[in-house]
């Protein structure tokens, strides 16, 4: 599984973490698209918001592999605004690869992509 240095554990002040800090004995989690409902938290969207931009400021429009990221705060994302970078794509792989849909990231969450 690959580590990703340097990018951030979790949301600062929360209990939302970002990555994970070794594979799971059963494999990784499963990414799946998880359905944001217009009821959720405000910490809950600034989970997703932070944690977006931590992977732009991270990967950009590269494709970036899954490694260390945590799949249920990505599976927040995907389907939308991360998507799979590659047509042979398994959800439950750390070494699948992804990318950002910068589109419809940017109308999504803007805030995100501003420096």
């Amino acid at each position: 599984m690959l580590k990703h240095r340097g990018f951030p554990g979790r949301l600062p002040g929360t209990d939302f973490q970002f990555v994970i800090r070794r594979g799971n004995a059963k494999g990784p989690t499963k990414l799946i698209a998880r359905e944001r409902y217009r009821d959720r938290s405000a910490v809950d969207r600034r989970a997703d918001l932070v944690f977006l931009a931590c992977l732009w400021d991270y990967f950009g429009e590269e494709p970036f592999e899954r490694g260390n990221l945590d799949g249920g705060r990505l599976s927040w994302l995907f389907g939308r605004e991360v998507i799979p970078a590659t047509d042979e794509f398994d959800p439950e792989s750390y070494e699948a690869l992804l990318k950002i849909d910068v589109a419809k990231a940017q109308v999504s969450f803007p805030e995100a992509f501003e420096t």
